[in-house]
């Protein structure tokens, strides 16, 4: 069973880039958010309320099936965000705004606990921070057709992500700067490479 990494932070931070170049550069197995092949993506997209609930249900088993498939091989997987980060941000910033309601916030719980139990937590979680204005302005670049986090959440992002990570988790965590001018994160991996070949 090969170990797993998850990359993890706010809407803009980079984390598809970073979790492809370094599976990449270290031959790692990569699970990546495709989120245009979710079937309530668009739906959500256009209702939030009305399919909040079927879209958190479908991430939560989508990467609970990516973890499972990326231990199964014998090198290391890495992943862009994830079953923890799903649920620790996402899922809470959707109750918070709304669109679940407190019993459907409760199941989406539920099933993470399940989930989580059936698979072991990722060994390290790779945490990319910037600045909130860096943040807005790759947002505003991004143009994606079915961005479900607007703008102005991404100070909560932010709140939630340090509510989680801050209180400590089973997976070793590291924090990278994500901030820099640096498309490719070249120099971030390599300074990251000790920590990963130690694990």
């Amino acid at each position: 069973m090969g170990a797993l990494i998850a990359v993890v932070g706010n809407t803009g931070a980079g984390k598809t880039t970073f979790a492809h170049q370094l599976a990449k550069h270290e031959g790692f197995t990569c699970g990546l958010e495709d989120l245009m092949e979710r079937p309530f993506q668009a739906l959500f997209a256009r209702d939030l309320q009305r399919y909040a609930l079927a879209n958190q249900v479908d991430f939560l088993l989508y990467r609970a099936e990516q973890e499972r498939i990326l231990r199964q091989a014998p090198e290391t997987g890495v992943l862009d965000g994830g079953m923890d980060l799903d649920f620790w941000v996402f899922t809470r910033l959707f109750h918070e705004k709304g669109y679940l309601s407190a019993e459907e916030f409760d199941l989406c719980r539920r099933l993470y606990t399940q989930l989580r139990l059936s698979l072991p937590a990722p060994e390290m979680i790779i945490w990319l921070q910037a600045p909130l204005e860096v943040l807005a302005a790759r947002y505003a670049r991004r143009g994606r057709p079915y961005e479900i986090a607007r703008l102005q959440d991404l100070k909560d992002i932010d709140r939630l992500l340090q509510d989680w990570l801050g209180a400590g988790t089973e997976a070793a965590v590291v924090r990278v700067d994500a901030g820099r001018d640096d498309p490719a994160f070249c120099e971030e991996i390599e300074a990251l490479l000790p920590r990963l070949h130690a694990l």
